[in-house]
Protein backbone atom coordinates (compact mmCIF):
# COMPACT_ATOMS: atom_id res chain seq x y z
CA UNK A 1 0.00 0.00 0.00
CA UNK A 2 1.25 3.51 -0.97
CA UNK A 3 0.75 6.13 1.67
CA UNK A 4 -1.71 8.97 0.83
CA UNK A 5 0.96 11.62 1.19
CA UNK A 6 3.11 9.79 -1.27
CA UNK A 7 0.20 9.64 -3.77
CA UNK A 8 -0.40 13.37 -3.45
CA UNK A 9 3.22 14.19 -4.00
CA UNK A 10 3.40 11.95 -7.09
CA UNK A 11 0.19 13.42 -8.52
CA UNK A 12 1.53 16.94 -8.05
CA UNK A 13 4.78 16.07 -9.76
CA UNK A 14 2.93 14.52 -12.71
CA UNK A 15 0.82 17.67 -13.03
CA UNK A 16 3.88 19.89 -13.03
CA UNK A 17 5.49 17.75 -15.72
CA UNK A 18 2.30 17.87 -17.80
CA UNK A 19 2.08 21.65 -17.57
CA UNK A 20 5.73 22.02 -18.56
CA UNK A 21 5.20 19.68 -21.52
CA UNK A 22 2.16 21.64 -22.70
CA UNK A 23 4.07 24.93 -22.40
CA UNK A 24 7.03 23.49 -24.30
CA UNK A 25 4.75 22.36 -27.13
CA UNK A 26 2.64 25.54 -27.21
CA UNK A 27 5.54 27.98 -27.51
CA UNK A 28 6.81 26.63 -30.89
CA UNK A 29 3.27 26.42 -32.21
CA UNK A 30 2.66 30.07 -31.34
CA UNK A 31 5.96 31.02 -32.92
CA UNK A 32 5.11 29.11 -36.12
CA UNK A 33 1.64 30.63 -36.19
CA UNK A 34 3.12 34.10 -35.82
CA UNK A 35 5.60 33.49 -38.65
CA UNK A 36 2.91 32.01 -40.90
CA UNK A 37 0.77 35.08 -40.36
CA UNK A 38 3.63 37.32 -41.44
CA UNK A 39 4.30 35.18 -44.54
CA UNK A 40 0.66 35.40 -45.70
CA UNK A 41 0.48 39.15 -45.42
CA UNK A 42 -0.82 40.66 -48.77
CA UNK A 43 2.04 42.23 -50.84
CA UNK A 44 1.58 45.72 -52.32
CA UNK A 45 0.35 46.01 -55.98
CA UNK A 46 3.20 45.91 -58.51
CA UNK A 47 4.19 49.03 -60.40
CA UNK A 48 3.36 48.66 -64.10
CA UNK A 49 4.06 51.21 -66.84
CA UNK A 50 0.95 52.41 -68.67
CA UNK A 51 0.37 54.95 -71.43
CA UNK A 52 -2.46 57.25 -72.33
CA UNK A 53 -4.04 56.85 -75.74
CA UNK A 54 -2.61 59.25 -78.30
CA UNK A 55 -5.22 61.43 -79.99
CA UNK A 56 -4.26 63.20 -83.20
CA UNK A 57 -5.22 63.68 -86.83
CA UNK A 58 -3.95 60.68 -88.75
CA UNK A 59 -3.20 60.80 -92.49
CA UNK A 60 -3.89 57.48 -94.20
CA UNK A 61 -1.53 56.53 -97.03
CA UNK A 62 -1.56 53.88 -99.71
CA UNK A 63 1.43 52.66 -101.68
CA UNK A 64 1.51 51.85 -105.40
CA UNK A 65 4.29 50.38 -107.51
CA UNK A 66 5.71 52.93 -109.94
CA UNK A 67 8.50 53.16 -112.49
CA UNK A 68 10.90 56.03 -113.06
CA UNK A 69 11.41 57.66 -116.46
CA UNK A 70 13.47 60.65 -117.46
CA UNK A 71 11.72 63.94 -118.05
CA UNK A 72 12.76 63.29 -121.65
CA UNK A 73 13.96 59.92 -122.98
CA UNK A 74 15.03 60.45 -126.58
CA UNK A 75 16.04 57.38 -128.62
CA UNK A 76 19.00 57.96 -130.96
CA UNK A 77 18.10 56.35 -134.30
CA UNK A 78 20.04 55.49 -137.43
CA UNK A 79 17.87 57.16 -140.07
CA UNK A 80 19.90 55.84 -142.99
CA UNK A 81 21.49 52.47 -143.71
CA UNK A 82 25.21 52.10 -143.62
CA UNK A 83 28.31 51.01 -141.76
CA UNK A 84 28.97 52.74 -138.45
CA UNK A 85 32.17 54.68 -138.87
CA UNK A 86 32.70 56.44 -135.55
CA UNK A 87 31.46 56.79 -131.93
CA UNK A 88 32.21 60.21 -130.47
CA UNK A 89 31.06 60.14 -126.81
CA UNK A 90 31.71 58.40 -123.50
CA UNK A 91 28.98 55.97 -122.51
CA UNK A 92 27.01 56.75 -119.37
CA UNK A 93 28.16 60.38 -119.15
CA UNK A 94 26.57 63.73 -119.90
CA UNK A 95 26.21 64.98 -123.45
CA UNK A 96 25.15 68.40 -124.67
CA UNK A 97 22.61 69.40 -127.26
CA UNK A 98 24.21 69.36 -130.72
CA UNK A 99 27.15 67.19 -129.67
CA UNK A 100 28.27 64.69 -132.33
CA UNK A 101 27.47 61.14 -131.25
CA UNK A 102 27.81 58.80 -134.25
CA UNK A 103 29.02 58.93 -137.85
CA UNK A 104 27.91 56.56 -140.60
CA UNK A 105 29.99 55.92 -143.74
CA UNK A 106 28.98 58.90 -145.95
CA UNK A 107 30.50 57.79 -149.28
CA UNK A 108 27.33 56.26 -150.82
CA UNK A 109 25.34 59.34 -149.86
CA UNK A 110 27.99 61.73 -151.14
CA UNK A 111 27.86 59.91 -154.48
CA UNK A 112 24.09 60.28 -154.51
CA UNK A 113 24.40 64.00 -153.79
CA UNK A 114 26.88 64.42 -156.65
CA UNK A 115 24.54 62.52 -158.98
CA UNK A 116 21.65 64.78 -158.03
CA UNK A 117 23.82 67.84 -158.56
CA UNK A 118 24.54 66.59 -162.07
CA UNK A 119 20.84 66.02 -162.71
CA UNK A 120 20.11 69.52 -161.47
CA UNK A 121 22.73 71.00 -163.79
CA UNK A 122 21.21 69.10 -166.73
CA UNK A 123 17.74 70.32 -165.83
CA UNK A 124 19.01 73.88 -165.55
CA UNK A 125 20.53 73.62 -169.04
CA UNK A 126 17.26 72.35 -170.46
CA UNK A 127 15.41 75.17 -168.76
CA UNK A 128 17.77 77.80 -170.21
CA UNK A 129 17.35 76.33 -173.74
CA UNK A 130 13.56 76.23 -173.34
CA UNK A 131 13.56 79.81 -172.12
CA UNK A 132 15.62 80.89 -175.16
CA UNK A 133 13.22 79.14 -177.55
CA UNK A 134 10.24 80.75 -175.87
CA UNK A 135 11.83 84.20 -176.07
CA UNK A 136 12.29 83.73 -179.87
CA UNK A 137 8.79 82.44 -180.52
CA UNK A 138 6.89 85.15 -178.63
CA UNK A 139 7.81 88.08 -181.01
CA UNK A 140 7.17 85.89 -184.05
CA UNK A 141 3.78 84.87 -182.72
CA UNK A 142 2.86 88.53 -182.23
CA UNK A 143 3.31 89.18 -186.00
CA UNK A 144 1.79 85.80 -186.93
CA UNK A 145 5.13 84.54 -188.24
CA UNK A 146 4.55 81.26 -186.30
CA UNK A 147 1.33 79.55 -185.42
CA UNK A 148 -0.25 79.70 -182.01
CA UNK A 149 0.21 75.96 -181.65
CA UNK A 150 3.97 76.31 -182.12
CA UNK A 151 4.03 78.96 -179.39
CA UNK A 152 2.02 76.73 -177.07
CA UNK A 153 4.42 73.83 -177.70
CA UNK A 154 7.44 75.95 -176.84
CA UNK A 155 5.68 77.34 -173.77
CA UNK A 156 4.91 73.80 -172.59
CA UNK A 157 8.54 72.76 -173.10
CA UNK A 158 9.66 75.68 -170.98
CA UNK A 159 7.15 74.91 -168.22
CA UNK A 160 8.30 71.28 -168.21
CA UNK A 161 11.91 72.39 -167.98
CA UNK A 162 11.11 74.62 -165.00
CA UNK A 163 9.35 71.69 -163.29
CA UNK A 164 12.33 69.46 -164.01
CA UNK A 165 14.60 71.98 -162.33
CA UNK A 166 12.33 72.08 -159.28
CA UNK A 167 12.27 68.27 -159.14
CA UNK A 168 16.05 68.09 -159.45
CA UNK A 169 16.43 70.59 -156.64
CA UNK A 170 14.09 68.54 -154.45
CA UNK A 171 16.02 65.35 -155.21
CA UNK A 172 19.26 67.11 -154.40
CA UNK A 173 17.82 68.40 -151.15
CA UNK A 174 16.67 64.89 -150.24
CA UNK A 175 20.10 63.47 -150.99
CA UNK A 176 21.75 66.16 -148.88
CA UNK A 177 19.38 65.41 -145.99
CA UNK A 178 20.29 61.72 -146.18
CA UNK A 179 23.96 62.68 -146.22
CA UNK A 180 23.31 64.81 -143.14
CA UNK A 181 21.83 61.76 -141.38
CA UNK A 182 25.28 60.20 -141.54
CA UNK A 183 26.25 62.51 -138.67
CA UNK A 184 24.05 61.93 -135.61
CA UNK A 185 23.90 64.65 -132.95
CA UNK A 186 22.42 64.76 -129.46
CA UNK A 187 18.97 66.39 -129.53
CA UNK A 188 19.05 67.46 -125.84
CA UNK A 189 21.29 67.96 -122.84
CA UNK A 190 21.27 64.77 -120.80
CA UNK A 191 22.91 61.49 -119.91
CA UNK A 192 23.58 58.97 -122.67
CA UNK A 193 23.43 55.24 -122.15
CA UNK A 194 25.33 52.26 -123.47
CA UNK A 195 25.69 52.11 -127.24
CA UNK A 196 23.88 49.23 -128.95
CA UNK A 197 26.19 49.22 -131.98
CA UNK A 198 29.95 49.34 -132.42
CA UNK A 199 32.21 50.69 -135.12
CA UNK A 200 31.95 48.59 -138.27
CA UNK A 201 28.38 47.39 -137.57
CA UNK A 202 25.82 47.79 -140.33
CA UNK A 203 23.01 49.87 -138.88
CA UNK A 204 19.69 51.30 -139.91
CA UNK A 205 18.01 48.13 -141.20
CA UNK A 206 16.27 45.39 -139.23
CA UNK A 207 17.49 43.19 -137.63
CA UNK A 208 20.54 45.42 -137.34
CA UNK A 209 20.32 48.21 -134.76
CA UNK A 210 18.06 51.07 -135.67
CA UNK A 211 17.95 52.58 -132.18
CA UNK A 212 21.59 53.10 -131.33
CA UNK A 213 21.25 54.67 -127.89
CA UNK A 214 19.03 56.78 -125.63
CA UNK A 215 19.65 60.21 -124.14
CA UNK A 216 17.69 61.06 -120.99
CA UNK A 217 17.12 64.39 -119.30
CA UNK A 218 16.99 63.52 -115.60
CA UNK A 219 17.16 66.76 -113.60
CA UNK A 220 13.42 66.11 -113.35
CA UNK A 221 11.98 62.59 -113.57
CA UNK A 222 8.56 61.17 -114.30
CA UNK A 223 7.13 58.36 -112.16
CA UNK A 224 4.16 56.49 -113.56
CA UNK A 225 1.88 54.18 -111.59
CA UNK A 226 -1.59 52.69 -111.88
CA UNK A 227 -4.67 53.07 -109.70
CA UNK A 228 -7.47 50.54 -109.60
CA UNK A 229 -10.95 51.77 -110.39
CA UNK A 230 -11.96 51.71 -106.72
CA UNK A 231 -8.85 53.62 -105.59
CA UNK A 232 -9.33 56.18 -108.33
CA UNK A 233 -13.00 56.71 -107.46
CA UNK A 234 -12.12 57.10 -103.78
CA UNK A 235 -9.42 59.69 -104.54
CA UNK A 236 -11.63 61.41 -107.08
CA UNK A 237 -14.20 62.03 -104.35
CA UNK A 238 -11.57 63.10 -101.81
CA UNK A 239 -9.85 65.47 -104.25
CA UNK A 240 -12.74 66.26 -106.56
CA UNK A 241 -11.97 70.00 -106.55
CA UNK A 242 -8.32 69.42 -107.43
CA UNK A 243 -9.15 66.91 -110.15
CA UNK A 244 -11.73 69.24 -111.70
CA UNK A 245 -9.30 72.16 -111.64
CA UNK A 246 -6.51 69.96 -113.05
CA UNK A 247 -8.70 68.75 -115.92
CA UNK A 248 -9.39 72.34 -116.95
CA UNK A 249 -5.75 73.42 -116.53
CA UNK A 250 -6.54 75.82 -113.68
CA UNK A 251 -4.51 74.08 -110.98
CA UNK A 252 -1.08 75.51 -110.20
CA UNK A 253 1.86 73.28 -109.23
CA UNK A 254 1.91 74.52 -105.62
CA UNK A 255 -1.77 73.60 -105.32
CA UNK A 256 -1.34 70.03 -106.56
CA UNK A 257 -1.36 67.09 -104.15
CA UNK A 258 2.11 66.19 -102.86
CA UNK A 259 3.21 62.56 -103.00
CA UNK A 260 6.23 60.68 -101.68
CA UNK A 261 8.54 58.12 -103.22
CA UNK A 262 9.86 55.08 -101.36
CA UNK A 263 12.94 53.62 -103.03
CA UNK A 264 13.78 49.93 -103.31
CA UNK A 265 16.08 50.11 -100.25
CA UNK A 266 13.10 51.14 -98.12
CA UNK A 267 14.20 54.75 -97.67
CA UNK A 268 11.93 57.67 -98.50
CA UNK A 269 13.18 59.99 -101.24
CA UNK A 270 13.86 63.41 -99.75
CA UNK A 271 11.98 65.38 -102.43
CA UNK A 272 8.21 65.27 -102.82
CA UNK A 273 6.50 65.12 -106.18
CA UNK A 274 3.25 66.27 -107.73
CA UNK A 275 0.67 64.52 -109.89
CA UNK A 276 0.76 66.24 -113.28
CA UNK A 277 -1.13 63.80 -115.49
CA UNK A 278 -4.16 61.51 -115.21
CA UNK A 279 -4.96 59.41 -118.25
CA UNK A 280 -8.19 60.16 -120.09
CA UNK A 281 -9.73 56.76 -119.34
CA UNK A 282 -9.51 53.40 -117.58
CA UNK A 283 -7.79 50.53 -119.37
CA UNK A 284 -10.59 48.04 -120.01
CA UNK A 285 -8.20 45.05 -119.99
CA UNK A 286 -6.66 45.78 -116.58
CA UNK A 287 -9.30 47.94 -114.89
CA UNK A 288 -6.69 50.53 -113.94
CA UNK A 289 -5.89 54.12 -114.82
CA UNK A 290 -2.44 55.58 -115.50
CA UNK A 291 -1.17 58.34 -113.23
CA UNK A 292 2.01 60.32 -113.87
CA UNK A 293 3.91 62.34 -111.29
CA UNK A 294 7.03 64.52 -111.46
CA UNK A 295 9.89 64.60 -108.96
CA UNK A 296 12.93 66.91 -108.85
CA UNK A 297 16.23 65.06 -109.17
CA UNK A 298 18.97 67.65 -108.50
CA UNK A 299 21.45 65.03 -107.25
CA UNK A 300 20.75 62.68 -110.20
CA UNK A 301 20.07 59.81 -107.79
CA UNK A 302 17.00 58.63 -109.69
CA UNK A 303 17.67 56.92 -113.01
CA UNK A 304 15.23 55.82 -115.70
CA UNK A 305 14.01 52.26 -115.20
CA UNK A 306 14.05 52.29 -111.39
CA UNK A 307 11.08 50.75 -109.62
CA UNK A 308 9.79 52.51 -106.51
CA UNK A 309 6.68 52.76 -104.37
CA UNK A 310 4.57 55.88 -104.69
CA UNK A 311 3.05 56.90 -101.36
CA UNK A 312 -0.25 58.71 -101.80
CA UNK A 313 -2.33 60.28 -99.02
CA UNK A 314 -5.81 58.83 -99.33
CA UNK A 315 -7.55 60.73 -96.51
CA UNK A 316 -7.08 62.19 -93.01
CA UNK A 317 -8.84 60.75 -89.94
CA UNK A 318 -9.51 63.57 -87.50
CA UNK A 319 -9.02 62.74 -83.82
CA UNK A 320 -7.70 59.24 -84.46
CA UNK A 321 -6.87 56.98 -81.48
CA UNK A 322 -3.33 55.57 -81.52
CA UNK A 323 -1.65 53.02 -79.25
CA UNK A 324 1.88 51.58 -79.40
CA UNK A 325 2.13 48.31 -81.29
CA UNK A 326 3.91 46.71 -78.34
CA UNK A 327 0.73 47.12 -76.28
CA UNK A 328 -1.37 45.07 -78.68
CA UNK A 329 -1.63 41.29 -78.33
CA UNK A 330 -2.80 39.07 -81.17
CA UNK A 331 -4.33 35.62 -80.86
CA UNK A 332 -5.95 33.80 -83.78
CA UNK A 333 -6.51 37.04 -85.65
CA UNK A 334 -8.08 38.82 -82.65
CA UNK A 335 -6.36 41.87 -81.16
CA UNK A 336 -6.61 42.89 -77.53
CA UNK A 337 -4.99 45.19 -74.96
CA UNK A 338 -4.88 45.41 -71.19
CA UNK A 339 -6.82 48.44 -69.92
CA UNK A 340 -6.48 49.85 -66.39
CA UNK A 341 -9.87 50.89 -64.95
CA UNK A 342 -10.68 53.51 -62.31
CA UNK A 343 -9.95 50.98 -59.51
CA UNK A 344 -6.46 50.32 -60.91
CA UNK A 345 -7.48 46.84 -61.94
CA UNK A 346 -6.47 45.30 -65.21
CA UNK A 347 -9.06 44.12 -67.71
CA UNK A 348 -8.55 42.58 -71.12
CA UNK A 349 -10.37 44.33 -73.95
CA UNK A 350 -10.83 43.19 -77.53
CA UNK A 351 -10.15 45.90 -80.13
CA UNK A 352 -10.33 46.39 -83.89
CA UNK A 353 -7.20 47.82 -85.44
CA UNK A 354 -6.85 49.93 -88.56
CA UNK A 355 -3.69 51.00 -90.36
CA UNK A 356 -0.21 50.84 -88.93
CA UNK A 357 1.27 54.30 -88.50
CA UNK A 358 4.97 53.67 -87.93
CA UNK A 359 5.20 51.82 -84.61
CA UNK A 360 1.61 52.73 -83.66
CA UNK A 361 -1.75 51.11 -84.33
CA UNK A 362 -4.76 53.13 -85.38
CA UNK A 363 -7.72 51.86 -83.33
CA UNK A 364 -11.14 51.55 -84.97
CA UNK A 365 -13.19 50.11 -82.09
CA UNK A 366 -12.83 49.01 -78.47
CA UNK A 367 -11.10 51.96 -76.79
CA UNK A 368 -12.04 55.41 -75.50
CA UNK A 369 -9.87 58.52 -75.46
CA UNK A 370 -9.32 58.49 -71.67
CA UNK A 371 -8.32 54.81 -71.38
CA UNK A 372 -4.96 53.84 -69.94
CA UNK A 373 -3.16 50.96 -71.65
CA UNK A 374 -0.55 48.62 -70.13
CA UNK A 375 2.75 49.26 -71.91
CA UNK A 376 5.21 46.86 -70.26
CA UNK A 377 5.00 43.61 -68.32
CA UNK A 378 2.18 42.12 -70.39
CA UNK A 379 3.25 38.64 -69.23
CA UNK A 380 3.02 39.65 -65.55
CA UNK A 381 -0.55 40.97 -65.54
CA UNK A 382 -3.94 39.41 -66.07
CA UNK A 383 -7.61 40.22 -65.95
CA UNK A 384 -8.76 41.45 -62.54
CA UNK A 385 -5.26 42.02 -61.20
CA UNK A 386 -4.70 45.19 -59.20
CA UNK A 387 -1.63 47.21 -60.11
CA UNK A 388 -0.02 50.52 -59.34
CA UNK A 389 -0.04 52.29 -62.75
CA UNK A 390 2.97 54.41 -63.64
CA UNK A 391 2.01 56.72 -66.49
CA UNK A 392 4.76 56.87 -69.12
CA UNK A 393 5.17 59.08 -72.18
CA UNK A 394 5.64 56.85 -75.23
CA UNK A 395 8.10 58.25 -77.78
CA UNK A 396 7.54 56.92 -81.29
CA UNK A 397 10.84 56.13 -82.96
CA UNK A 398 9.37 56.26 -86.44
CA UNK A 399 8.14 59.85 -85.97
CA UNK A 400 11.73 60.98 -85.41
CA UNK A 401 12.92 59.55 -88.69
Amino acid sequence: MIPKNTKFIMTKKISNYFIKAVVMVAIPVLVLFSCDTKEHKQPPPPEIKVVNILIQDVPIYSEFVGQVYGEKDIPIRARVEGFLEGIHFNEGLKVTKGQLLYTIDPLPFEAKVNSQKSSLAEAETMRVKAKSDLDRYKPLAEVNAVSQSDLDRVQAQYDAAVSSVDAAKANLRSAEIELGYCRIYSPINGIIGKTLAREGDFVGREPNPVILNTVSKTDMVRVTFFLTESDYLFLAREYRKDIKAGATGNLKDEEKAKIELILSDGKTYKHTGIVDFIDRGVDASTGSILIQSSFPNPDFILRPGLYAKVKVKMKTIEGGLLVPQRCVMELQGQHSVYVVNAENKVESRTIKTGSRIGDLWLIKEGLKPNDKIVLEGLQKVGGGMEIKPVITDFESKTEKK
